[in-house]
């Protein structure tokens, strides 16, 4: 009887070899994850800006952007648009309700000295480095920095889809 390839046996050192260089890796990985040893960190540049908002859903699936300090509108996130802003703000809401937390502290949107922009939740102590999603994700919130807050008499920015 003739033997056919699928009754070849895999070669056993380099299969070995596969598995114990597998097996390596992982725990090189956990001893640096749980050690901290070899960890590159970065500083965070200095705070050059800082604006605490609260945002709201509203029942036309639009999203007000409230200044925190004065309560007055700062812009209005159109229904159906910045699919980026939305996600974010969605997984920051879903780790406060995880956590039992509701609304009431605002999410803090800072501007730093070497152009990066940084949201924390200070409820939960999460924050999402947003130059790391793209210069185009980050304009969103980079726009909410340069808007006033309105007066009565005016309405709030409508902040569209970057271009």
């Amino acid at each position: 009887m003739s033997e056919t390839p699928h009754d070849a046996a895999l070669p056993r050192v380099p299969l070995v070899g596969a598995i114990t260089l597998v097996l390596a890796t992982i725990l090189v990985v956990a001893g640096v994850r749980i050690t901290g040893i070899g960890v590159a960190t970065n500083p965070d540049a200095p705070a050059v800006e800082v604006r605490a908002f609260h945002f709201e859903d509203r029942p036309d699936g639009s999203i007000a952007v409230l200044d925190a300090g004065t309560g007055e509108p700062v812009a209005t996130i159109a229904p159906g648009t910045n699919g980026f802003l939305r996600g974010t703000l969605r997984g920051l809401a879903r780790e406060r309700k995880r956590r039992g937390l509701g609304p009431e502290q605002a999410f803090r949107l800072i501007g730093r000295a070497d152009g990066r922009l940084t949201l924390e939740d200070p409820a939960t102590g999460r924050r999402v480095d947003l130059e790391s999603f793209g210069p185009t994700n980050a304009a969103v919130f980079s726009r909410l920095l340069l808007q006033p807050p309105s007066s009565h008499s005016a309405a709030p920015t409508v902040l569209h889809p970057a271009s």
